[in-house]
Protein backbone atom coordinates (compact mmCIF):
# COMPACT_ATOMS: atom_id res chain seq x y z
CA UNK A 1 0.00 0.00 0.00
CA UNK A 2 2.95 2.28 -0.61
CA UNK A 3 2.28 5.67 -2.16
CA UNK A 4 -1.26 6.00 -3.48
CA UNK A 5 -1.50 2.34 -4.47
CA UNK A 6 -4.74 1.51 -2.68
CA UNK A 7 -7.33 -0.81 -4.17
CA UNK A 8 -10.46 0.07 -2.20
CA UNK A 9 -9.90 3.71 -1.25
CA UNK A 10 -8.57 6.89 -2.85
CA UNK A 11 -6.08 9.14 -1.07
CA UNK A 12 -4.95 12.63 -2.00
CA UNK A 13 -3.59 15.74 -0.31
CA UNK A 14 -4.23 19.30 -1.47
CA UNK A 15 -4.05 22.61 0.35
CA UNK A 16 -3.17 20.86 3.64
CA UNK A 17 -6.32 18.72 3.39
CA UNK A 18 -6.11 14.93 3.09
CA UNK A 19 -9.10 13.44 1.27
CA UNK A 20 -9.85 9.76 1.85
CA UNK A 21 -12.57 8.24 -0.32
CA UNK A 22 -14.16 4.83 0.19
CA UNK A 23 -13.99 3.55 -3.36
CA UNK A 24 -16.26 0.52 -3.77
CA UNK A 25 -19.33 2.27 -5.26
CA UNK A 26 -20.66 -0.92 -6.86
CA UNK A 27 -20.79 -2.46 -3.35
CA UNK A 28 -22.17 0.75 -1.82
CA UNK A 29 -18.71 1.31 -0.33
CA UNK A 30 -19.21 -1.58 2.08
CA UNK A 31 -16.41 -2.19 4.55
CA UNK A 32 -14.23 -5.19 3.78
CA UNK A 33 -11.17 -6.26 5.76
CA UNK A 34 -9.01 -4.94 2.94
CA UNK A 35 -10.75 -1.56 2.97
CA UNK A 36 -10.38 -1.28 6.74
CA UNK A 37 -6.68 -2.09 6.47
CA UNK A 38 -6.24 0.54 3.79
CA UNK A 39 -8.22 3.08 5.81
CA UNK A 40 -6.01 2.51 8.83
CA UNK A 41 -2.94 2.96 6.66
CA UNK A 42 -4.35 6.17 5.18
CA UNK A 43 -5.21 7.50 8.64
CA UNK A 44 -1.64 6.88 9.76
CA UNK A 45 -0.27 8.61 6.66
CA UNK A 46 -2.45 11.65 7.18
CA UNK A 47 -1.73 11.73 10.90
CA UNK A 48 2.04 11.71 10.47
CA UNK A 49 2.20 14.01 7.41
CA UNK A 50 3.14 17.49 8.63
CA UNK A 51 1.65 18.88 5.44
CA UNK A 52 -1.82 17.66 6.44
CA UNK A 53 -3.92 19.65 8.88
CA UNK A 54 -7.43 18.31 8.21
CA UNK A 55 -8.83 14.99 6.99
CA UNK A 56 -12.00 14.65 4.91
CA UNK A 57 -13.58 11.19 4.74
CA UNK A 58 -16.17 10.46 2.06
CA UNK A 59 -17.57 7.75 -0.19
CA UNK A 60 -17.41 7.43 -3.97
CA UNK A 61 -20.64 8.19 -5.80
CA UNK A 62 -23.88 9.59 -4.41
CA UNK A 63 -25.64 6.32 -3.63
CA UNK A 64 -23.96 5.50 -0.33
CA UNK A 65 -21.32 6.96 1.93
CA UNK A 66 -20.94 3.46 3.34
CA UNK A 67 -23.36 0.56 3.71
CA UNK A 68 -21.52 -0.96 6.66
CA UNK A 69 -19.85 -4.35 6.82
CA UNK A 70 -20.12 -7.04 4.18
CA UNK A 71 -22.78 -9.38 5.63
CA UNK A 72 -21.75 -12.03 3.15
CA UNK A 73 -18.27 -11.97 4.59
CA UNK A 74 -19.68 -12.23 8.11
CA UNK A 75 -21.73 -15.24 7.10
CA UNK A 76 -18.72 -16.93 5.54
CA UNK A 77 -16.69 -16.35 8.70
CA UNK A 78 -19.40 -18.04 10.79
CA UNK A 79 -19.67 -20.92 8.35
CA UNK A 80 -15.92 -21.45 8.49
CA UNK A 81 -16.13 -21.67 12.28
CA UNK A 82 -14.04 -18.56 12.80
CA UNK A 83 -15.02 -16.38 15.74
CA UNK A 84 -13.22 -13.32 17.02
CA UNK A 85 -14.46 -14.00 20.54
CA UNK A 86 -13.51 -17.69 20.45
CA UNK A 87 -10.07 -16.77 19.21
CA UNK A 88 -9.65 -14.32 22.07
CA UNK A 89 -8.58 -11.68 19.56
CA UNK A 90 -11.24 -8.96 19.82
CA UNK A 91 -8.64 -6.21 20.08
CA UNK A 92 -6.86 -7.53 17.01
CA UNK A 93 -9.99 -7.47 14.86
CA UNK A 94 -10.18 -5.00 11.99
CA UNK A 95 -13.46 -3.51 13.27
CA UNK A 96 -11.99 -2.87 16.72
CA UNK A 97 -8.88 -1.23 15.29
CA UNK A 98 -10.95 0.96 12.95
CA UNK A 99 -13.43 2.34 15.45
CA UNK A 100 -10.80 2.94 18.12
CA UNK A 101 -8.44 4.70 15.73
CA UNK A 102 -10.32 7.99 15.51
CA UNK A 103 -9.43 9.54 18.90
CA UNK A 104 -5.72 9.05 18.21
CA UNK A 105 -5.66 10.61 14.73
CA UNK A 106 -4.33 13.88 16.12
CA UNK A 107 -6.08 15.92 13.42
CA UNK A 108 -9.65 17.06 12.80
CA UNK A 109 -11.66 14.73 10.57
CA UNK A 110 -14.77 15.72 8.62
CA UNK A 111 -17.24 13.22 7.17
CA UNK A 112 -18.73 14.30 3.85
CA UNK A 113 -22.00 12.46 3.28
CA UNK A 114 -23.15 12.54 -0.33
CA UNK A 115 -24.85 9.16 0.08
CA UNK A 116 -26.65 7.14 2.73
CA UNK A 117 -24.80 6.05 5.88
CA UNK A 118 -26.16 2.85 7.39
CA UNK A 119 -25.01 0.26 9.94
CA UNK A 120 -21.22 0.37 10.25
CA UNK A 121 -21.21 3.22 7.74
CA UNK A 122 -23.19 5.34 10.16
CA UNK A 123 -20.74 4.42 12.90
CA UNK A 124 -17.87 5.45 10.62
CA UNK A 125 -19.47 8.84 10.00
CA UNK A 126 -20.38 9.36 13.67
CA UNK A 127 -16.79 8.63 14.67
CA UNK A 128 -15.67 11.71 12.72
CA UNK A 129 -15.43 15.05 14.50
CA UNK A 130 -17.80 16.82 12.12
CA UNK A 131 -20.43 15.44 9.72
CA UNK A 132 -21.66 17.49 6.76
CA UNK A 133 -24.53 15.82 4.89
CA UNK A 134 -26.49 16.46 1.72
CA UNK A 135 -30.14 17.13 2.52
CA UNK A 136 -31.42 13.98 0.79
CA UNK A 137 -29.13 11.58 2.67
CA UNK A 138 -30.63 8.93 4.97
CA UNK A 139 -29.13 7.35 8.11
CA UNK A 140 -30.00 4.05 9.79
CA UNK A 141 -28.96 1.19 12.04
CA UNK A 142 -30.83 -1.66 10.30
CA UNK A 143 -29.06 -4.53 12.03
CA UNK A 144 -32.19 -5.47 14.01
CA UNK A 145 -33.93 -6.29 10.72
CA UNK A 146 -31.64 -9.30 10.19
CA UNK A 147 -31.58 -10.45 13.80
CA UNK A 148 -28.45 -8.54 14.76
CA UNK A 149 -27.70 -5.44 16.82
CA UNK A 150 -25.35 -2.51 16.13
CA UNK A 151 -22.87 -3.74 18.72
CA UNK A 152 -19.63 -2.13 17.49
CA UNK A 153 -21.09 1.20 16.44
CA UNK A 154 -23.31 1.55 19.51
CA UNK A 155 -20.28 2.73 21.48
CA UNK A 156 -19.79 5.49 18.91
CA UNK A 157 -23.43 6.47 18.48
CA UNK A 158 -24.07 6.56 22.24
CA UNK A 159 -21.42 9.29 22.53
CA UNK A 160 -23.41 11.48 20.13
CA UNK A 161 -27.08 10.66 20.70
CA UNK A 162 -29.30 10.76 23.79
CA UNK A 163 -30.57 7.32 24.93
CA UNK A 164 -34.22 7.77 23.88
CA UNK A 165 -33.22 8.66 20.33
CA UNK A 166 -30.56 5.95 20.22
CA UNK A 167 -32.97 3.22 21.28
CA UNK A 168 -35.44 4.29 18.60
CA UNK A 169 -32.73 3.87 15.98
CA UNK A 170 -31.69 0.48 17.36
CA UNK A 171 -35.18 -0.93 17.94
CA UNK A 172 -36.79 0.07 14.65
CA UNK A 173 -33.93 0.01 12.15
CA UNK A 174 -35.82 2.79 10.38
CA UNK A 175 -34.09 5.33 8.19
CA UNK A 176 -34.01 8.95 9.33
CA UNK A 177 -33.33 12.01 7.25
CA UNK A 178 -30.12 14.01 7.48
CA UNK A 179 -32.11 16.79 9.16
CA UNK A 180 -33.42 14.36 11.78
CA UNK A 181 -29.86 13.11 12.24
CA UNK A 182 -28.77 16.68 12.89
CA UNK A 183 -31.55 17.18 15.43
CA UNK A 184 -30.48 14.14 17.47
CA UNK A 185 -26.73 14.81 17.28
CA UNK A 186 -25.47 12.53 14.50
CA UNK A 187 -24.94 15.28 11.91
CA UNK A 188 -23.28 18.69 12.26
CA UNK A 189 -24.75 20.45 9.23
CA UNK A 190 -27.24 19.64 6.46
CA UNK A 191 -26.85 21.46 3.16
CA UNK A 192 -28.48 21.26 -0.28
CA UNK A 193 -26.72 18.62 -2.38
CA UNK A 194 -25.47 21.23 -4.84
CA UNK A 195 -23.71 23.06 -1.99
CA UNK A 196 -22.14 20.04 -0.28
CA UNK A 197 -18.66 20.19 -1.79
CA UNK A 198 -18.37 23.95 -1.38
CA UNK A 199 -19.38 23.78 2.28
CA UNK A 200 -17.04 20.88 3.10
CA UNK A 201 -14.16 22.63 1.33
CA UNK A 202 -14.90 25.91 3.09
CA UNK A 203 -15.01 24.28 6.51
CA UNK A 204 -11.85 22.25 5.87
CA UNK A 205 -9.94 25.35 4.75
CA UNK A 206 -11.05 27.32 7.81
CA UNK A 207 -9.87 24.56 10.14
CA UNK A 208 -6.63 24.08 8.16
CA UNK A 209 -5.79 27.74 8.77
CA UNK A 210 -5.63 27.20 12.55
CA UNK A 211 -2.61 26.16 14.58
CA UNK A 212 -1.83 22.46 14.08
CA UNK A 213 -0.45 22.35 17.62
CA UNK A 214 -3.57 23.93 19.10
CA UNK A 215 -5.83 21.64 17.10
CA UNK A 216 -3.93 18.49 18.04
CA UNK A 217 -3.53 19.24 21.72
CA UNK A 218 -7.09 20.49 22.07
CA UNK A 219 -8.51 17.46 20.27
CA UNK A 220 -6.37 15.08 22.32
CA UNK A 221 -7.53 16.79 25.52
CA UNK A 222 -11.16 16.47 24.44
CA UNK A 223 -10.83 12.69 24.31
CA UNK A 224 -8.50 12.45 27.32
CA UNK A 225 -11.01 13.93 29.78
CA UNK A 226 -13.94 11.83 28.61
CA UNK A 227 -15.60 9.99 31.48
CA UNK A 228 -13.26 11.37 34.14
CA UNK A 229 -14.41 13.19 37.31
CA UNK A 230 -14.76 16.96 36.98
CA UNK A 231 -11.78 17.61 39.24
CA UNK A 232 -9.55 15.42 37.06
CA UNK A 233 -10.84 17.06 33.90
CA UNK A 234 -10.07 20.57 35.13
CA UNK A 235 -6.63 19.57 36.41
CA UNK A 236 -5.76 17.93 33.10
CA UNK A 237 -7.01 20.87 31.05
CA UNK A 238 -5.13 23.44 33.15
CA UNK A 239 -1.93 21.47 32.68
CA UNK A 240 -2.54 21.28 28.92
CA UNK A 241 -3.24 25.02 28.76
CA UNK A 242 0.05 25.85 30.44
CA UNK A 243 1.98 23.69 27.99
CA UNK A 244 0.05 24.96 24.98
CA UNK A 245 0.68 28.59 25.97
CA UNK A 246 4.40 27.95 25.74
CA UNK A 247 4.33 26.75 22.11
CA UNK A 248 5.64 28.82 19.21
CA UNK A 249 2.22 28.76 17.56
CA UNK A 250 0.54 30.24 20.64
CA UNK A 251 3.16 32.98 20.84
CA UNK A 252 2.72 33.70 17.13
CA UNK A 253 -1.05 33.77 17.48
CA UNK A 254 -0.95 36.26 20.35
CA UNK A 255 1.62 38.43 18.58
CA UNK A 256 -0.41 38.43 15.36
CA UNK A 257 -3.52 39.42 17.30
CA UNK A 258 -1.71 42.35 18.91
CA UNK A 259 -0.26 43.40 15.55
CA UNK A 260 -3.64 43.05 13.85
CA UNK A 261 -2.43 40.59 11.18
CA UNK A 262 -3.18 36.98 10.24
CA UNK A 263 -1.05 34.46 12.19
CA UNK A 264 1.53 32.33 10.39
CA UNK A 265 1.30 29.03 12.24
CA UNK A 266 4.17 26.59 11.73
CA UNK A 267 2.93 23.68 13.83
CA UNK A 268 5.47 24.10 16.60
Amino acid sequence: MAGNMYETILYSVDERIARITLNRPDARNALSDQMIGELLDAFERAGTDTGVRVIVLTGAGDRAFCAGADLGGLGRAQADGRSIADAGAVRDSSAYRLFTAFPGLGKPIIARLAGHAVAGGLGLAAACDLVIAADDVKLATPEVNVGLWPMMIMAIINRNVAPKHAFKLYYTGARVTAAEGRDIGLVTEVVPRAELDARVDELARVIASKSPVGLRRGRDAFFAIEGRPLEDQVAHLLSELVELTGTEDAKEGITAFLENRPPDFQGR
